[in-house]
C-alpha cells in the first residue's frame, strides 16, 4: 500500500508536468508499480512523455468496469461514457446490439454487463485493437463498419452505437498535444468537415435496423445539425441530441421510422 508521503511526491511530479488529474494518475501508477521502484521511475517516464496512461497500467476504467487497453489501441474516453448507457437503455434484455468501431470494446463491454441477454457484436477495422476488444470478451469481427458483420443480422438488430471517427481533417492539428504524437489518426479522422463517416453510418444502418430500432452517434460541435437532412432521408426520426454536464454535444441518438 503506498504511503500518503508517495502519493503526495508523484502527484507532485505529475502536476508540476501539467497533468491535471495528477493525483487519480498517481494511484494509478503506484497500483501498477507495486513495490517495483524501477517499474515506477520506468511507468512515470513513459507518462511525462506523453503516452496514454492506459498504454502503460494496461488497464482503463469505463462505466464502472476495468477495460484492458493494449498499446496502440485507442483508449476509451470518459465523454463516451453517457452514449453507453444510453445505448444500455434502448437495448432490449434479449435483444441484439452492434458496436461500431469498438477500439477496445468498453461500448460493447458495457451493453454486455448491463444486458448479459442480449447478443452483442462489434467491428473494428484496426487488427491490434480487434485482438484487444477479444480479450475484453467482445464478440468482435475485423472489417470497416457494417462489412463483417454476419449476413443473418440484417434488417434485426435493435441498437446500433458508434464512436466513429468524426474530428475534421483540419482539426486534428488542434487535438491534444500528445495525442497523435502516440495514437494514429484512423480513430479521429472523420473527413474535411468531420461528417464523411458519420454520414456513411447513417446510410448503412437501416440495412441492419429492425423498425423502431436505435441509432446513436458520438459527435460533436454542430454535426448533429448538419446530419439532419441525412437521418430524414434514411427514414429516421426522434432526433434528440446527447449533451453532457456542460451543456457540449456529445451524441445523437434517433429511431428508425416513427
Amino acid at each position: 500500500m503506498p504511503t500518503a508521503d508517495e502519493i503526495g511526491a508523484l502527484t507532485g511530479v505529475l502536476s508540476a508536468a501539467g497533468f491535471v488529474a495528477a493525483e487519480e494518475e498517481a494511484d494509478e501508477l503506484l497500483a501498477f508499480a507495486g513495490d517495483d521502484g524501477e517499474l515506477l521511475d520506468h511507468a512515470l517516464g513513459r507518462r511525462l512523455n506523453g503516452e496514454p496512461l492506459p498504454w502503460i497500467t494496461g488497464t482503463t476504467l469505463f462505466c464502472g468496469r476495468a477495460i484492458r487497453v493494449d498499446p496502440g489501441v485507442y483508449v476509451p474516453r470518459w465523454q463516451t461514457t453517457a452514449l453507453a448507457l444510453r445505448a444500455v437503455d434502448r437495448l432490449p434484455v434479449h435483444g441484439v446490439a452492434v458496436d461500431l468501431c469498438t477500439g477496445a470494446g468498453a461500448v460493447a463491454a458495457t451493453l454486455m454487463d448491463r444486458r448479459p441477454g442480449a447478443r452483442v457484436m462489434a467491428t473494428e477495422i484496426d487488427e491490434r485493437a480487434v485482438a484487444c476488444a477479444a480479450t475484453n470478451g467482445v464478440e468482435v469481427y475485423r472489417g470497416d463498419l457494417f462489412a463483417p458483420l454476419p449476413e443473418r443480422v440484417r434488417g434485426g438488430v435493435d441498437v446500433i452505437v458508434g464512436v466513429v471517427p468524426y474530428v475534421p481533417t483540419p482539426a486534428l492539428a488542434l487535438l491534444p498535444r500528445d495525442t497523435l504524437a502516440f495514437e494514429s489518426p484512423l480513430p479521429y479522422d472523420g473527413g474535411s468537415d468531420g461528417t464523411e463517416i458519420l454520414r456513411r453510418v447513417v446510410k448503412d444502418s437501416p440495412r441492419f435496423l429492425r423498425p423502431g430500432g436505435a441509432l446513436l452517434l458520438e459527435l460533436g460541435g454542430e454535426q448533429a445539425d448538419a446530419l439532419g437532412a441525412d437521418l430524414e432521408r434514411y427514414g429516421f426520426s426522434d432526433s434528440r441530441v446527447l449533451v453532457d454536464e456542460d451543456g457540449d454535444v456529445r451524441g445523437i441518438e434517433v429511431t428508425l421510422g416513427g
